[in-house]
């Protein structure tokens, strides 16, 4: 391995050691950094109290993550139409920046799809929300679905994503719900982990 790989690695931790707490690092502190395999994926289900409308309304907003989505450090929309949109984003941490261009399949206000194929850093990524009427009795609830699945080209990366990629998608996850809070004001209702029903 390359001296100045190892020298990005290490300073690739100490950034991100410094935005988790110290629970998280002595959870990931038992994990090895070898036998990894350089695909990840990540699900999740939320019920949360906004509508699905709402919510999807938030995570369409591309142009607008820059401001609101943790390690975004770009986001420029390219073309627009109601079903598709293309974007320019740029996401990472000092020294591990990535930049690329995401096709983005839009059915409001069901799903959205986002792809890349195009990356320095994975070979794909895709990134999919479902949205879905929440309780019967509370129009301003949804349950909202979340997925990420990519596989990186460098298995230095991808060891460093399977020590913090949950923690980050998580973060990710919620500066969309406080965005969301941001807009619309307080949640009707506590948001709530829901399991993920099998196939």
């Amino acid at each position: 391995m390359h001296l100045c790989n190892v020298r990005k690695a290490s300073e690739m931790c100490v950034t991100l050691s410094r935005r988790l707490d110290a629970s998280d690092l002595l959870t990931m502190q038992k994990r090895s950094f070898l036998g990894y395999s350089k695909k990840k994926q990540y699900q999740g289900r939320k019920l949360v109290g906004y509508s699905p409308e709402q919510m999807y309304n938030v995570v369409t907003d591309v142009e607008n993550y820059k401001y609101f989505l943790p390690f975004c450090k770009k986001s420029d929309v390219l073309s627009r139409s109601s079903s598709n949109l293309r974007a320019y984003l740029e996401i990472g941490f000092p020294p591990i920046v990535e930049s690329y261009v995401s096709e983005v399949t839009l059915n409001r206000p069901n799903y959205t799809k986002a792809v890349c194929r195009d990356g320095k850093l994975f070979h794909y990524l895709v990134t999919y929300w479902k949205f879905s009427p929440g309780l019967r009795s509370n129009p301003y609830s949804s349950i909202v679905d979340f997925s990420v699945d990519f596989e990186f080209r460098s298995v230095l990366h991808s060891n460093l994503a399977h020590m913090f990629f949950d923690k980050l998608v998580q973060q990710m996850e919620g500066a969309f719900l406080v965005e969301a809070k941001r807009r619309y004001g307080q949640e009707t209702l506590p948001s709530h982990v829901l399991s993920i029903p099998k196939s």
